[in-house]
């Protein structure tokens, strides 16, 4: 049997389905041939559930449903509570605090996203060839969810802007968080 000289990064599961399909054609035992077969079966059984491609190349409308859908269900607990009012008032008053609540926000988002390793997320086609573009469709689907669900349910009324928005930040962190897990655990289709 050949090997191929690709480097294993760059192996397809068509490389691994030729190299089955060679093998079940050199084996002179038909048990082995069963053998290679149920293996064919349990690899074409992994490809179709998402098992074996953890690679995360687009970021599609699906992306950005399941951002939303993480961003709500980490968010909800905070928009009821109290002590993010309290938090918001305290960063309204010391803006620089407020400022590196916004950039541990992002650091978490980025993070998540692409250091965790819970997923191999690739960026492509990144905003002026430098910004990726799933990071900030995250922070930007949390930040307009915070803001709209905090309006709507009561939370704010924007009488005070700057204190508001300090507000808004807190619970957008804890949505941040759920959007960039939302978006990457359930994987690509």
């Amino acid at each position: 049997m050949s090997r191929s000289t690709d480097p294993p990064n760059e192996a397809t599961m068509d490389d691994l389905y030729d190299q089955l399909e060679t093998l079940a054609e050199t084996v002179d035992d038909p048990e082995e041939r069963t053998e290679v077969r149920r293996t064919m079966r349990l690899a074409d059984r992994l490809s179709h559930n998402g098992m074996v491609s953890r690679v995360i190349t687009e970021f599609t409308g699906k992306d950005k449903a399941e951002a939303f859908v993480g961003s709500v269900v980490l968010g909800l607990p905070l928009l009821v509570e109290d002590g993010v009012l309290e938090i918001g008032a305290f960063l309204a008053a010391t803006p620089v605090f407020f400022v590196v609540n916004l950039v541990l926000a992002a650091t978490l988002v980025v993070g998540i996203l692409y250091v965790a390793d819970f997923r191999d997320v690739q960026i492509h086609n990144p905003y002026f060839g430098v910004v990726p573009r799933r990071p900030v469709w995250v922070l930007g689907i949390a930040f307009a969810t915070a803001t709209v669900m905090m309006t709507l349910w009561g939370r704010i009324v924007w009488d005070e802007p700057w204190i508001n928005l300090c507000q808004v930040s807190v619970v957008f962190t804890g949505m941040a968080i759920g959007g960039s897990l939302g978006d990457i655990i359930p994987g690509e289709d």
